[in-house]
């Protein structure tokens, strides 16, 4: 085997051994920081919907609720859940990059029956119950990582939930008087939950890692490439002319010139060496030619 083909080989197991170590450490690293990614998505969106909620349940159902529509009717523009809903909604088909983000509103006690929260729900709402003081919690359910926020019972969400006798006539007339009173002021009712799949994180570090791994491929390729042409410019063609030389002399050649080699590194010491060698030798058979 040819040095050149040897040095190639070292060079390709160090670098596999090093790539397959990078690739390990950069997988992680970028599965982490997609996580981290998409929970602050989650987590702006969260606030959004939060903000949202806000906007409509202190400013724009109180500008709305003495209109005569409002009397007979229960406007959508008036509930915060719908509203909330509808803009998420809005978004998710807008920016394909939010597709798999998921909005739940749900209440323990809600107005509408079909929005009562599911068991892994009605547990997270009971857990934000029983730690007032941390309105807020990220937790993995099934495939999918979310950020739920707390709803609390407010003033203004007692004037529909505080009791039948109080809620407006409009709610009584399309949901009825059997669900959705009885809320009490500060009270911790409910959540907003933000989810969404594993998968999403996990292709985005996919995505990240092979893009890497195309990278490195390439680097590893142009450094192979040029560490070749090092070896072949700063040792193998030395030593070839140090070798061509030598068949020549062995030959029985004579007026060989020396070999000359500008640089100053081990090979011109080899080469040196050998030019002093060809003197002698050329020398001695001079001396033996006289005799």
């Amino acid at each position: 085997m040819k040095l050149l083909a040897k040095f190639n080989l070292i060079l390709l197991v160090v670098f596999g051994i090093g790539g397959v170590i990078i690739s390990q450490l950069a997988y992680s690293y970028l599965l982490n920081n997609a996580q981290s990614e998409t929970q602050a998505q989650a987590q702006l969106m969260l606030d959004s919907a939060k903000s949202i909620r806000d906007y409509i349940g202190n400013d724009v159902a109180k500008l709305l609720e003495n209109t005569p529509e409002n009397k007979t009717h229960l406007l959508p523009e008036t509930i915060p859940f719908s509203v909330a809903n509808t803009t998420f909604d809005n978004l998710r088909r807008s920016n394909s990059a939010y597709a798999n983000y998921t909005y739940i509103e749900t209440a323990l006690n809600p107005t509408n029956p079909e929005e009562s929260p599911l068991e892994w729900q009605r547990e997270l709402i009971n857990q934000l119950r029983s730690n007032p003081g941390q309105p807020q919690k990220t937790g993995v359910h099934g495939q999918s990582v979310y950020i739920a926020h707390a709803i609390t019972a407010t003033q203004d969400c007692l004037k529909c939930h505080g009791s039948e006798s109080t809620a407006p006539p409009a709610l009584i007339n399309v949901w009825g008087p059997a669900n959705g009173f009885g809320w009490k002021l500060n009270e911790i009712v409910g959540a907003q939950i933000v989810s969404v799949p594993m998968s999403v994180p996990v292709a985005a570090a996919r995505r990240a890692w092979l893009q890497l791994l195309l990278y490195l491929v390439g680097m590893m390729i142009l450094a192979i490439l040029a560490l070749d042409a090092a070896v072949y410019w700063f040792v193998i063609r030395p030593l070839k002319l140090v070798s061509d030389t030598a068949d020549r002399v062995s030959r029985g050649e004579k007026d060989v010139p020396g070999v000359r080699v500008t640089s100053k590194d081990e090979i011109a010491t080899v080469a040196a060496s050998f030019s002093r060698m060809q003197v002698s030798l050329a020398k001695a058979l001079k001396m033996v030619e006289e005799d």
